[in-house]
């Protein structure tokens, strides 16, 4: 929760110093789905997207370069008995996801909401993010947070350098989008992008199973969500720590402009008859 404050003190810090002397503001919401990649499904499940959602604040720079920030709501899901199942772990999860970002845009044609002529543009975008997760899964029909349960072993005696994970974690977004303006102050559009992330834990799977099969307590959570089938060794691969976790979200978007200035401070809206 530390780094998750001092992320957001940061954040509110830029936004009140740039838009304090920013052309236009758009702020809006967005709508659409996530979807999870790693360990479990390990390639895009499409019956696996989750609805997810939030709200933008977009700060235009020039009528290329936008400053974008974002907070996200949504629910990340794997299950490795659909699409493509590996090891046969029977492994499945559910998470609340939590987003904070902040991004740059890059407009491929000139784009300003009111703009007659300027008023579409394709657009690529990428930044940094962090955000909150929490795995649980399935046990005598309740969900049970995995993280406190060290399903791979964590801080016991069989590997004491395994450490619990943290639920929070970085990421770098990337993707693509379109927006079209409509009237003098409304902006629509749509948006897809990958989080490549810094965590292999979204899945609560990484390394090794830490138990032996035959010996698994199925009356105990900690047991029997370690390998459901009590099949496996321990020491026998349950993930591959080498890769990290990586979703996605895409969806649509609306927002709003607010004009800051009765004319514009900035050499990049001098010629503002295109705009009208």
């Amino acid at each position: 929760m530390y780094v998750l404050k001092r992320f957001t003190i940061i954040f509110i810090i830029l936004w009140v110093s740039l838009t304090t002397d920013a052309q236009y503001l758009e702020t809006g919401i967005t709508a659409g789905g996530s979807l999870y990649t790693g360990d479990l499904n390990p390639s895009p499940t499409f019956s696996l997207i989750q609805p997810a959602g939030g709200v933008i604040v977009r700060y235009n720079l020039t009528t290329r370069w936008v400053w974008k920030n974002t907070l996200l709501f949504g629910k990340l899901k794997g299950d490795d008995t659909k699409g493509e199942n590996l090891w046969g772990r029977s492994l499945q999860f559910q998470s609340n996801l939590t987003e904070i970002s902040s991004q740059i845009e890059f407009n491929f044609l000139n784009y300003f909401t009111g703009s007659r002529r300027e008023n579409f543009s394709p657009y690529l975008f990428t930044g940094l993010s962090l955000f909150m997760f929490n795995p649980k899964a399935p046990f005598e029909d309740n969900w049970i947070e995995l993280q406190p349960l060290k399903t791979e072993g964590q801080d016991t005696k069989a590997f004491p350098d395994r450490k619990p994970y943290s639920k929070i974690s970085m990421s770098i977004p990337f993707g693509l989008g379109i927006k079209y303006g409509i009237g003098k102050k409304l902006c629509i559009g749509l948006e897809t992008g990958y989080r490549k992330t810094l965590t292999d834990y979204i899945d609560d799977v990484s390394t090794t199973y830490y138990l032996e099969g035959d010996q698994i307590d199925p009356t105990l959570p900690e047991e029997i969500l370690s390998d459901p089938l009590r099949n496996h060794s321990s020491g026998m691969q349950r993930g591959n720590s080498r890769n990290k976790d990586w979703y996605a979200y895409g969806g649509v978007f609306i927002t709003y402009k607010f004009n800051l200035y009765k004319t514009p401070p900035c050499n990049d809206f001098r010629n503002i008859q295109r705009f009208e």
